[in-house]
């Protein structure tokens, strides 16, 4: 039979594509939805099976998602609270780690196979600037502190219990449903209408990949059997001030990129480039 694959976040910047990739794989997917969310926001529905609707995924207990999960293969775990401008610091953070244990639980009562979470660069130590899945972790926010706490837990139990584990470690993503507060949509935004863009130095060396593309690694590795942590990037170094320049080039205002006007975060790394196997 075709497999089954349980994916949370399916309405979000990531999950949409995850979602997708999984829909072009050929797979059934079982999708949680919180209560009031929009169908629509999902996208393609021709591979999802069904729909489970939750005032908040987080919040459920284990014998909930032993049910949940009967006869699913595979968990693709895309949620996560992610409000920009707050999810670094929230205290829901550790709402999500405790919510997803209490989902991997759930998985072993329900005799799943495989779990595939979704992390983040800066677990590791940033300040090594090239990151490999096999760099030291060192998180320096409640938001990649609780990533790390589920990597570290979730990578010793699962495997107790006959569940194979990977973890996607996200870098810099952009592309389609993209939050206007972020970079890729402010520079669009300003060079469209004609507007001066404020920007820091632009020296800071990131590590960017289209959405897109992230959603199908991520999906790839969930149906694939490679297990520990993944690095989901493009491993290619670029400055803010090239990506900057590339996107004024399309406008032809490369005159409206005014550098230095807001000053560098000075806890900001000068570098984070992810390495791949």
């Amino acid at each position: 039979m075709t497999p089954l694959v349980l994916l949370t976040g399916g309405t979000g910047f990531v999950g949409r594509q995850v979602l997708r990739a999984l829909t072009e794989s050929g797979v059934r997917v079982r999708v949680i939805l919180r209560e009031g969310s929009a169908e629509s926001r999902l996208g393609d529905l021709s591979a999802v099976e069904s729909m489970v609707r939750t005032p908040d995924l987080f919040r459920e207990p284990v014998e909930w998602w032993a049910k949940t999960l009967e006869g699913v293969d595979t968990v693709a775990h895309v949620a996560w609270y992610a409000e920009p401008g707050k999810y670094l610091q929230s205290a829901e953070n550790i709402v999500c780690l405790e919510g997803t244990l209490r989902m991997a639980q759930g998985a072993a009562l329900a005799g799943v196979k495989r779990f595939v979470g979704v992390g983040t660069c800066f677990e590791y130590d940033v300040s090594v600037g090239m990151l490999a899945t096999d760099t030291p972790l060192r998180p320096i926010s409640p938001y990649a502190g609780a990533k790390a706490a589920v990597f570290m837990a979730l990578s010793q139990w699962l495997p107790l219990h006959r569940i194979s584990f990977a973890w996607c470690r996200l870098f810099y993503l952009f592309g389609e449903g993209e939050d206007e507060r972020r970079l890729f949509p402010y520079l669009c935004a300003q060079l469209a209408a004609g507007k001066p863009v404020d920007l820091t130095s632009g020296n800071q060396i990131r590590d960017f990949l289209d959405v897109r593309e992230a959603g199908r690694q991520i999906a790839d590795i969930g149906l694939g059997d490679r297990t520990g942590a993944a690095n989901i990037c493009s491993g290619i170094p670029v400055t803010v001030r090239q990506i900057a320049e590339r996107l004024a080039d399309e406008y032809g205002r490369r005159d409206l990129l005014r550098f230095g006007a807001r000053p560098d975060n000075l806890v900001d790394p000068p570098c984070v480039v992810g390495l791949t196997r």
